[in-house]
């Protein structure tokens, strides 16, 4: 039901600027399919005429343009996700019933009809709810940007929309507009504020009987967001799987959200979650292997198991974990959106303001080896991970050498200088030459426990022999990022926007194999584990992995899903003298579809 028009209307006027015929012509067009036209205009970013937005056509935006637009993101590295809303107030329990999955998913998980739920909105009223404090905790953690709610799949509105009463201003006690007053407080601290919309929507009928109507709604309140709270950093959208939705319509969206301010950036939910959809990737609780190579990325994750707050999930990550995902994802070349779920009373837990202040701690010696830093250049280091700034290399030391001498395997360029970060005078460390690698005398005392950086810097361009080396435990792992795929079908996949990870899949052709290049250091017997998926019914295919002259043959196994990957012993090979060699795995017959799925081949000395 949409608002009395005697309402109030809350908008942000801002300076006019020149708008090109085309330009107008299609945001009236746009307007007026939603509904929605005000002679205010929106914004602007920049006293300038619009940028080029259109990813094709005439208007395509360049990759000047286009890197332009994305320079702080890729600057930023940390934010902080917010999910808040009426989920908060049951907390993850309904009529004694505790939902299932994640917190802010109750209504959907437990069944919960919309006049039910919807009660909800009279008894919020977070009275502890003070944006500054907010803001402040991700600012003293290193954060540069916040994406909260705006609206989450139950429907409710967390501002002031003129298009439902079904809103934290008309529908609660509480009666403030808190997308207002964070705005301010993100203007004041310097933070980019953004905006996580929904597109499925449980509590609007008319998104499954009607959908043109809800399709007007939803771009109404996408323009008000885009108007009404100033500059916004990131539309960050989700629930794009609904059957109604479609590339076309996410096209559309993404247009719509430029027209209105030409600078925003949109996440691939926008659409479809492919690679052309929106500006970046949004791998959800995982960190890919190798990155999305060639992609801006963004991995969101939980502090705990849950989105929205669900008071008897206690199980958090340690500080040390989520420092050290931190610097996984900016060595992989991406951002990390961290994730709260503040209490209907409107505070942020306590384990987590203590989680993000710890990694403030870290931040604030060791920023300058995230921000602005792009993908590290090895494949994989034993004691940590790497970031990169032009010919400065970030060390991050997760496992500090006892001995002093930190081993970086298989840098051949020409070390310029060596010193710890944590070290204000910058005093120079030694380094010396072994065959391929790099040896760096380090303190015996670690300058962070949790993560030491060592800056390295190299003479001329990095060069580095990245072939796959054995871990500290003397294993070896052959993950799907690293394999080498052969045949028609058969290809490396990572699952962006879910839970999965990455790994080998279609392996549908008898002709489709794998092999991994790799050093072992010294001989011994190893046991071969594969962790692999195949749907139901659809195990029984053979296959052949071949090591040094040795051939293992297995059968894949039915794991109930291709979703659901289990870890395996196939048999055990020896390796007789140090060098570099090949392992391959290739069908002996496809009883299915396909072969199967694969995470990970690991060899396992034994003991």
């Amino acid at each position: 039901m949409l608002k009395k028009q005697t309402k109030n209307r809350r908008h942000a006027h801002g300076r006019i600027r020149y708008f090109s015929p085309r330009y107008i012509s299609l945001l009236l067009t746009v307007l007026l399919v939603t509904g929605s036209v005000s002679c205010s205009a929106p914004a602007p970013t920049k006293k300038a005429a619009p940028t080029a937005w259109a990813k094709e056509g005439p208007n395509k935006e360049t990759s000047e343009q286009h890197n332009q637009r994305m320079a702080w993101f890729r600057e930023a590295r940390f934010g902080l996700f917010i999910h808040w809303g009426l989920y908060a107030i049951p907390a993850g329990i309904w009529k004694d019933k505790e939902s299932g999955r994640n917190g802010e998913w109750i209504m959907h998980t437990l069944n919960i009809p919309a006049d039910e739920y919807k009660p909800l909105a009279g008894r919020f009223n977070p009275v502890k709810f003070d944006a500054r404090q907010w803001v402040r905790i991700a600012k003293n953690a290193g954060m540069k940007y916040i994406v909260i709610t705006s609206k989450h799949h139950d429907g409710f509105s967390l501002f002031d929309s003129r298009l439902t009463d079904y809103d934290i201003v008309d529908a609660t006690p509480f009666k403030r507009d808190v997308m207002k007053e964070l705005a301010q407080a993100c203007r004041d601290e310097g933070i980019k504020l953004c905006f996580y919309h929904s597109i499925m929507d449980w509590y609007r009928p008319e998104q499954k009987n009607d959908f043109p109507v809800y399709k007007k709604f939803l771009f109404g309140q996408v323009r008000e967001l885009l108007t009404n709270y100033g500059p916004i950093g990131i539309m960050w959208y989700d629930g794009e799987w609904i059957e109604q939705w479609n590339r076309e319509h996410g096209r559309a969206l993404e247009e719509f959200c430029h027209l209105l301010q030409s600078n925003v950036i949109i996440n691939n939910r926008v659409g479809k979650r492919h690679r052309e959809d929106g500006d970046y990737g949004t791998p959800e609780q995982f960190i890919p292997a190798t990155g999305i190579p060639n992609h801006d990325w963004e991995a969101c994750m939980t502090m705990n198991k849950t989105w929205g707050f669900k008071k008897n999930d206690h199980k958090w990550k340690s500080k040390e974990d989520l420092i050290h995902k931190l610097i996984d994802i900016a060595g992989k070349g991406g951002n990390f959106l961290l994730n709260v779920g503040p209490t209907a009373e409107g505070l942020i837990p306590q384990p987590s303001v203590e989680r993000l202040a710890a990694m403030g701690r870290w931040m604030k010696v060791n920023s300058e080896s995230i921000y602005g830093t792009i993908a590290g250049v090895f494949r994989y280091l034993p004691w940590g991970r790497c970031t990169r700034k032009g010919n400065r290399l970030y060390l991050h030391v997760f496992d500090w050498p006892t001995d002093g001498k930190l081993t970086v395997p298989g840098l051949l360029s020409r070390p310029k200088r060596a010193y710890l970060l944590a070290d204000a005078s910058r005093k120079s460390l030694t380094t010396k030459r072994m065959g391929d690698d790099l040896v760096i005398d380090v303190p015996a005392a670690a300058p962070d426990p949790i993560a030491g950086v060592v800056v390295l810097e190299v003479r001329g361009a990095i060069r580095v022999d990245n072939i796959i080396r054995p871990l500290a435990d003397g294993s070896v792992r052959l993950g799907a990022a690293d394999a080498v795929t052969h045949g028609e079908k058969v290809e490396y996949y990572i699952g962006h926007g879910i839970r999965l990870g990455d790994f080998i899949r279609n392996w549908s052709q008898p002709d489709d194999w794998v092999s991994w290049q790799f050093k072992a250091d010294k001989p011994g017997t190893f046991n071969v584990e594969i962790n692999a998926s195949c749907g139901k019914g659809a195990g029984g295919s053979e296959y052949t992995l071949s090591l040094a002259g040795q051939k293992i043959t297995a059968e894949t196994k039915t794991t109930g899903s291709a979703k659901k990957f289990k870890k395996e012993k196939i048999g055990s090979v020896t390796i007789n003298e140090p060098g570099e060699y090949v392992l391959s795995i290739k069908p002996k017959n496809i009883a299915k579809d396909a072969l199967m799925n694969l995470k990970t081949v690991i060899l396992k000395p034994q003991k």
